[in-house]
């Protein structure tokens, strides 16, 4: 296939033989199947942000650290210069998530480098030696289902004790490898400490996630890992080994004026995520 424009550098480069298909392509980027260090890899390549159609990007930059305060300064007053570190700072925050999550131990794929705006990692197969498919393209059994849910939420908390929260998790962003879930595309990743939505985000990602295997496992709708979670994270109490029950007594002794228009929404999307599980689960 004709190289594309982002992978010509790796090529001259030497860091990539070749380049063998295309993979898929995101609202954030590209994704190749390529040859590089003896092995078939794949290199992911990032869209300018003319290109881009994600939205809301201010909610995921809170808390996100900048190298230098002239950065930063550029970065609020949104100059020319300033966006082109926002460009870099939206990159090298995928980058360092996945590299420090690996090296936590999380199923990510192994990175093996960062050349020229283009990260090449390991490619996640399935049983046949082929791309593994995304959650949201299988069919479990009950049984499988709770399995793979109970590893995700193992990788929620395991993610929350270093800090961070993925942010668009979903069962678009989780591939069914040979030997169970691997969680993708990072780079929506906030910092659990320094972002005002941090909360809501991971409710919404571990709610993603029953939502989805629920269809499969409908006892999974009536648990609250997330909820659980985030209150183990603030008492300081939660560790990657932390062993999670799935229940939670919601607190309705104090009203906090403030945040109750956001707690009715939050509510009313959690509802109707797991309606949409419930119902899905009995089409099944």
């Amino acid at each position: 296939m004709k190289t594309p424009e982002g992978l010509q550098a790796l090529i001259d480069d030497g860091v990539i033989d070749k380049v063998l298909r295309p993979l898929k392509s995101g609202k954030e980027a590209s994704v190749f199947v390529v040859h590089s260090g003896g092995e078939v890899r794949c290199a992911k390549v990032y869209k300018d942000l003319a290109k881009r159609s994600f939205q809301q990007r201010t909610l995921y930059q809170e808390g996100r650290k900048v190298r230098g305060s002239r950065e930063a300064r550029a970065m609020g007053k949104a100059t020319r210069y300033g966006r082109k570190q926002q460009e870099v700072a939206w990159k090298n925050a995928e980058v360092d998530a996945l590299y420090q999550l690996h090296d936590a131990g999380m199923r990510v794929p192994e990175p093996f480098g960062y050349f020229h705006g283009v990260l090449v990692m390991e490619l996640v197969a399935d049983a046949a030696g082929h791309s593994a498919p995304r959650l949201s393209e299988v069919e479990l059994s009950a049984e499988r289902a709770r399995e793979f849910h109970r590893i995700l939420v193992r990788e929620v908390v395991k993610m929350l004790c270093v800090g961070l929260i993925h942010g668009d998790l979903s069962e678009y962003n989780v591939l069914v490898a040979e030997d169970g879930p691997v969680v993708i595309d990072f780079p929506q990743v906030v910092s659990a400490a320094g972002n005002n939505a941090s909360r809501r985000l991971l409710l919404r990602d571990v709610n993603a996630l029953t939502a989805r295997l629920g269809r499969f496992a409908p006892d999974l709708l009536d648990t609250w890992y997330g909820e659980e979670m985030w209150a183990l994270y603030e008492a300081g109490k939660l560790l990657p080994d932390t062993d999670l029950t799935g229940k939670f007594v919601h607190d309705t002794s104090r009203v906090n004026v403030e945040s109750v228009r956001d707690a009715i929404e939050d509510a009313r999307q959690e509802a109707i995520i797991r309606q949409q599980g419930r119902e899905a689960a009995k089409e099944a």
